[in-house]
């Protein structure tokens, strides 16, 4: 098959949840581009509405719809949307994360609150989703975790600049059981025509302080912070055939300051 048609997405249809973020938003448009019919996610429906009629001025198939993660009500609704509306589901990019907690030591009632979207929620999601992909003939199913789901955080990074540094736990704990998480599903549908790949980007630039944009790309061997452009080809080539023989892995991009 010529590769650009190992590529494509055309004809496929796939789910984004957390599609107004920062990586959302750059997955969108890359599957997109890449000719998907994409569904957009997010708990707040003029938001993410919002969002997608953006990428529709730009010529991209993109739909908005409502979905609370820690509600399993909601999450079997947008199921049931999606199948009245597409009658299909091929590509679930799991993206979708709440940040309740603050740092170190937050109220441990805000841990509690993390678990309830970032491993219940996030469980009962990946798992009705993975469900509807299978009844549609198969497909793939991306996670997305964070480099910090691997390695333990770098303190320096954070040196001499106020209000930063304080390394909330639950973020490291359900990005690190993600990834296993994904093996664990890889293994578990095997012979059903579905892959489970986990993502781990780190160091995405979001107008941090100078300082710590200084400290962070001192120890990156590329000299830069991560852009929206750098994970939207690994992405395509997770969803598409050109990653057929791709299952199981956790593939991180950090621009070489874990190497």
């Amino acid at each position: 098959m010529n590769v650009m048609e190992l590529f494509s997405l055309k004809n496929k249809v796939a789910l984004v949840t957390g599609g107004a973020g920062n990586y959302g938003r750059s997955i969108t448009e890359g599957l997109g581009e890449a000719g998907a019919t994409v569904v957009i996610a997010s708990r707040n429906l003029e938001t993410i509405e919002k969002t997608a009629a953006g990428f529709r001025t730009k010529g991209l198939d993109v739909h908005g719809m409502q979905a609370d993660q820690a509600d399993t009500a909601s999450v079997l609704t947008l199921e049931e949307n999606i199948q009245k509306q597409f009658g299909r589901l091929d590509i679930f990019v799991n993206n979708a994360v709440s940040r309740p907690m603050k740092g170190y030591a937050a109220p441990i009632e805000q841990f509690d609150e993390s678990m309830k979207v970032n491993a219940t929620g996030m469980m009962f999601i990946l798992r009705e989703m993975t469900d509807l992909i299978i009844r549609s003939g198969g497909g793939s199913v991306i996670n997305i975790s964070s480099m910090m789901g691997m390695y333990a955080p770098i303190y320096s990074n954070y040196e001499g600049i106020r209000g930063m540094g304080d390394i909330a736990p639950d973020y490291c704990f359900h990005n690190a059981g993600l990834i296993m998480l994904s093996r664990f599903m890889a293994k578990t549908h095997a012979g059903k025509n579905i892959r489970f790949n986990t993502v781990s980007p780190g160091g995405l630039f979001n107008n941090q302080p100078e300082k710590f944009v200084e400290n962070y790309c001192k120890k990156v061997p590329l000299e830069r912070m991560a852009n929206n452009d750098d994970i939207k080809g690994l992405i395509v080539l997770l969803a598409s055939d050109a990653g057929a023989y791709i299952n199981g892995e956790n593939i991180l991009i950090d621009g070489g300051l874990n190497a």
